[in-house]
This record gives structure tokens, C-alpha cells and sequence, in this order.
């Protein structure tokens, strides 16, 4: 059954969220609120929702309520709800806000906890979510229908959260940055810039996009393409020797030791 949501917060990973939502006609209604009325104006351009200032008023009837603000005003936003009537799940997309914090906040609540990315902006988010003990089975399914919408999303333990959000919360950042590179080396070879910045990252886009859909493991694409003295050849050669694949495990086990102390 189609459940009524409401947002509270409607930045830009909400309204991505919004849109993914509304246009797999996911929900049987969605209220947004947000104090900032150019926000819910930005999204009336393009999706025909209810939108309001006040907080309380878009929870009053709602099934599920995404609370898409920034951790720094989590606590006001959780003070002005926690006694609002209604048997509502809750879902937090607030990086560093554990569920022991939230349920301290929202007394007998079912609770779900998500982590999502960026790339929600483009409808292909990789999210990890975890939720507390009073959240049902069903809670569970419909969350993962909603987060599915905008990409892919998985069920972990929330201790497991900090590894999801140092792969796909912060990986986007470390993808950006080689395929910086690779347009930067391809500029140096002679290439104009805006070609050798769409080959990278179509390149990129292309490789995750064949890796998932043929399932295939790293190794058996780097067969399919690497031949003996051919050219990719010479550039893993190059990755090897200067232990490229230590120093990337290293960058995710670095955000993973920071996301675990922010989160104390």
C-alpha cells in the first residue's frame, strides 16, 4: 500500500529524493516543509506536492517522515516533532546521528537511519540504511522501495555505516578526483579539454555500468581489456609499482576512522 510521506528539509539531497518518489508515483501523497521558502518554491516549479513552513503540519497525517536536515540542527527539528501525535516511522538522513541518539529523542519510535550520497542528484545514489528494533519488517521493505528509486540501496548493521560512508558518501569525492586526472593527462596528450573531461567520465560511468549489469568481478574486466605488451599493459604496470590499490584501500580506511569519530 502506497504511503503518505512527508520531508522535513528540502535541500537539494531531499528534493532529489522528492523527485525520484513522486515520478515512480511511489507515494500516495508528499508534504515538504522547510524554512526556507525558496527551497519549496524550487521544487513546486517541477513537482505538484504540498509544501509548508511548518514542520508539525506536514507530519500531522503522514506514514513516513524523512528528516532531511543538517546534524548541527537535528536536536531542534527532533524537540519540535517528538510529541506530535501520530504513529509515524521516522527516517534520518543526517550523516553522524546514530539510532541510540534519535531513539533518546523520539521515545518509542520506529527509526530508520540511512545513508545516502550525492549521486542521488542524478538518480543513481548508493545508500546503506540500518534500522532500530521497533521498526517493523514492513517499515524495512517500503523504506527499500523508496531509497531504491533513486539508485540502489542496502540493509546493513549500523556499525557497518561508517564503511558505507566512506565508499559511496565520500567515494564520489575520490572517483571526481580521477577522473580529474585522467582528463588532465588526456589534455596533456593533445586532447581539447571538454572531450577529454566527457571521455573520462563516460569512461567511468561505463565501467560501474558493465561491472553490475554483466556481473563481472574487477579482475574479469581488466582480462577483458589488458593484452599481452598492449597498452594497458604499460599503465597497470605504472599502478603497480607505486602500489596504487594500498594507497586507495588506505584513503577508504582514512574516512572510514573519521566517519567513526564523528560519530562519537
Amino acid at each position: 500500500m502506497k504511503q503518505r510521506i512527508a520531508f522535513i528539509g528540502a535541500g537539494k539531497m531531499a528534493a532529489a529524493l522528492i523527485s525520484c518518489i513522486y515520478n515512480k508515483k511511489l507515494a500516495k501523497s508528499i508534504i515538504a516543509s522547510d524554512k526556507s521558502n525558496e527551497n519549496l518554491n524550487r521544487i513546486k516549479k517541477y513537482l505538484k506536492i504540498v509544501t509548508t513552513t511548518d514542520n508539525r503540519e506536514a507530519i500531522k497525517n503522514s506514514d513516513i517522515v524523512f528528516v532531511c536536515v543538517k546534524p548541527q540542527d537535528m536536536d531542534n527539528v527532533l524537540n519540535e516533532i517528538r510529541n506530535a501525535a501520530g504513529d509515524y516511522l521516522v527516517v534520518s538522513i543526517a550523516a553522524g546521528i546514530k539510532l541510540k541518539h534519535l531513539e533518546s529523542k523520539l521515545k518509542n519510535k520506529r527509526i530508520i537511519r540511512v545513508m545516502p550520497n550525492i549521486n542521488c542528484l542524478a538518480g543513481e545514489m548508493a545508500a546503506g540504511f540500518s534500522a532500530n528494533r521497533r521498526a517493523t519488517k514492513q517499515d524495512i521493505k517500503n523504506v527499500s522501495e523508496l531509497l531504491n528509486s533513486a539508485g540502489i540501496a542496502f540493509l546493513v548493521k549500523e556499525n557497518l555505516l561508517d564503511a558505507v560512508t566512506a565508499i559511496s558518501g565520500s567515494g564520489p569525492a575520490f572517483f571526481a578526483y580521477f577522473i580529474g586526472a585522467f582528463a588532465e593527462a588526456g589534455i596533456k596528450n593533445g586532447l581539447p579539454k571538454d572531450i577529454a573531461f566527457k571521455l573520462a567520465c563516460q569512461t567511468a560511468l561505463g565501467t560501474g555500468k558493465l561491472l553490475m549489469e554483466k556481473n563481472l568481478i574487477p579482475e574479469e574486466m581488466i582480462g577483458m581489456v589488458a593484452s599481452k605488451k598492449g597498452t594497458t599493459i604499460a599503465g597497470l604496470r605504472i599502478l603497480k609499482k607505486h602500489k596504487v590499490k594500498d594507497i586507495l584501500i588506505k584513503t577508504i580506511d582514512a574516512a572510514v576512522k573519521r566517519s567513526e569519530e564523528l560519530g562519537k
